[in-house]
């Protein structure tokens, strides 16, 4: 007995010693790594932040255009710009490109703006439409600009266009295919796996539930997505061919055309972009570089282009400062960007809490007069849209106009949301509208059943027990059916109410269809088209101010957060993914899409599983 338990101590004693050492190492690891990445990062060579005289300023875009970036945890920042990784999905804020580019037209160090779109991966119309309003100001100075890539996708090619000069090397290619809206649908999926999906929705046209109960898209969000397709589309060919000064008539729509083309041209895609005046000039990089450096001149870049990069010319203009408190009359900007969640959501997502917070903060502060909520979500949580509608009331309350700016989308809860501000602005290609409900559950009582595994128990009424593991009553169905109901009418009465519409009339146009910004106006869901700058000075007008300052309204850290930006400093935007996320296997691709999907789902939150959210809104 006692060697049993001299033998049994000596096993504890070992396992504490291994668990011991192990946690000595782990810590000791990350201290290693902490001091490797500091003296990367002080010993590393780092670019002057200088603007060269008579340069071209070099708009090299990398990432997904956005009003508001992600936020991320600044250890995570600093550890990935240490060590000199890219971010898998960067971002690029567009109102730090657009005061790079008015900067830039008013510097006399700039002689020139090259346009390098080729990290470019894409962002609303209304975005892509804000960046090319800027270049179009930019020329005013008579500066010349350039467009120069190997290849142009349609979202590059749209702020390409808006150049003096469009190359395109001689073996590159572009290609204008439209826009569409394709979806994974996983019923049979489902099936195999003997999930049982349980939907409660109200629309007709409400297809955010789709994939799981269908194999195919319906006739009603067909119909729906078809039209508001072909409006996104007759808007982009509308701009594109206003600044190649070209007719409407000169995009292919079918593959026959296309076709007839590209014979024409010997199979020769760059040919092809030259004969239909989509480029000025098929150039190679060399040849690039030397009409560059007979404009500005060299340098010892790796271009060897007397350039001022982007990333240098944005912190020039637009340094890391802490924001104090406006003490001046001013109109406050909220973003509200990404899938409304309940609760506290970082940047880059709408809380019910976090969002509301902000509005709150603007209607205490004295000094802020008007506020405009930047919206642009797809929607989320019925209850967290319903947190933050309460805040735009208060703010009326208290006196202070609210205005709505929208941008690429502000459909379902992101409508919630919107529509009792005093005015809204949409742009022509907002997507919005969508005014429908749903609530779904997965449950998995078929896939244990098959496993070998069941739920039994008793309760002390009938309501308690409710668990993916066990299915739903017919009569717990019929309750969330009635409250998805009673959310639905809640939503078209409180449009109606905000804009003076009848409910018979809300309901007409609801039913969870969506609608381009241009017909949302002539509906009455949106009061006028516009941007932002539109929208703050109808805010402003509203207060009755003459003169005023802008402030973004923005989470401010916490201590934890702060230490760590104030002891790192400032680093870029990094969020760790899947280990494949930068495979390019197509079937990877699938796989991602259908693990993003679900993961969609999974992150929402409702407290009561009620969800006004557009997943059809999105633009392929």
């Amino acid at each position: 007995m006692a060697a049993n338990g001299s033998w049994t101590k000596s096993l504890f004693v070992g396992l504490w010693t291994v668990l011991n050492f192990a946690r000595k190492l782990f810590f000791n690891v990350i201290f290693i790594v902490i001091v490797i990445a500091l003296f990367i990062a002080l010993s590393g060579d780092k670019d002057p932040l200088t603007v060269n005289k008579n340069s071209a300023l070099y708009l090299n875009l990398n990432g997904n255009l956005v009003i508001e970036k992600e936020g991320v945890d600044p250890f995570e920042q600093f550890l990935q710009e240490a060590f000199g990784e890219e971010p898998e999905n960067p971002e690029v804020l567009v109102r730090d490109v657009v005061k790079v580019l008015d900067n830039a037209r008013q510097d006399r160090r700039i002689k020139a703006l090259v346009l390098d779109l080729h990290g470019l991966t894409g962002g609303g119309l209304d975005k892509l439409r804000t960046i090319a309003q800027a270049i179009e100001t930019f020329k005013t100075s008579g500066k010349p600009v350039y467009a120069i890539g190997d290849y142009y996708t349609q979202s590059q090619y749209y702020i390409a266009a808006h150049a003096d000069h469009v190359y395109l090397n001689p073996e590159g290619a572009m290609m204008l295919e439209g826009y569409g809206r394709y979806s994974l649908y996983f019923r049979d999926m489902l099936e195999k796996l003997q999930v049982t999906t349980h939907v409660f929705r109200v629309g007709t046209y409400k297809s955010a539930v789709e994939p799981f109960i269908r194999n195919d898209m319906s006739e009603a969000a067909k119909e729906a997505n078809l039209q508001w397709l072909d409006a996104y589309w007759t808007q982009y060919k509308e701009d594109v061919a206003a600044a190649r000064s070209m007719p409407i008539d000169n995009f292919d729509e079918s593959l026959d055309g296309l076709l007839a083309k590209f014979n024409d041209v010997n199979g020769d895609f760059a040919t092809y972009a030259l004969e239909n005046q989509w480029v000025d000039a098929l150039k190679t990089r060399e040849e690039i570089r030397q009409e560059l450096v007979e404009l500005v001149g060299k340098d010892q870049n790796g271009l060897g282009v007397n350039f001022t990069p982007y990333s240098t010319y944005v912190k020039v203009v637009n340094p890391p400062l802490p924001k104090n408190e406006p003490t001046t009359d001013t109109v406050a900007i909220v973003v509200a960007k990404g899938n409304i969640l309940n609760g506290e959501q970082r940047a880059g997502n709408i809380g019910g809490d976090s969002t509301a917070r902000l509005l709150r903060k603007a209607r205490m502060n004295d000094s802020i007069k008007a506020v405009v909520l930047q919206v642009d979500s797809p929607g989320g949580s019925a209850f967290a849209s319903e947190i933050i509608r309460q805040e735009v009331l208060e703010l009326k309350k208290a006196g202070k106009p609210v205005v709505v700016s929208m941008g690429t989308y502000a459909a379902s809860g992101g409508y919630w949301i919107s529509a009792d501000a005093d005015r809204i602005f949409a742009s022509p290609s907002t997507i919005t509208g969508s005014i429908g409900v749903f609530g779904m559950f997965l449950t998995f009582e078929k896939s244990l059943s098959y496993l070998g595994v069941n739920s039994d128990g008793v309760g002390s009424t009938e309501l308690t027990g409710m668990s993916a593991a066990r299915g739903l009553s017919p009569e717990f169905s019929q309750l969330i059916q009635r409250s998805v109901e009673n959310n639905y009418h809640d939503f078209i009465s409180m449009v109606a109410d905000a804009r003076d519409m009848t409910v018979e009339a809300v309901d007409s146009i609801a039913q969870g269809r969506v609608w381009i910004g241009e017909d949302a106006v002539e509906l009455g869901l949106v009061d006028e088209l516009g941007n932002l700058d539109d929208a703050v000075a109808a805010a402003a007008e509203l207060a009755g101010l003459e003169q005023y300052d802008r402030y973004y309204v923005e989470r401010p850290l916490s201590a934890q957060e702060l230490f760590w930006k104030e002891f790192f400093g400032q680093a870029l935007v990094f969020a760790a993914r899947w280990q494949f996320a930068d495979s390019n296997s197509p079937l990877v691709g699938m796989v991602k899409d259908v693990l993003s999907t679900m993961d969609d789902f999974h992150r929402l939150n409702d407290p009561m599983g009620v969800y006004v959210l557009c997943l059809q809104c999105e633009v392929n």
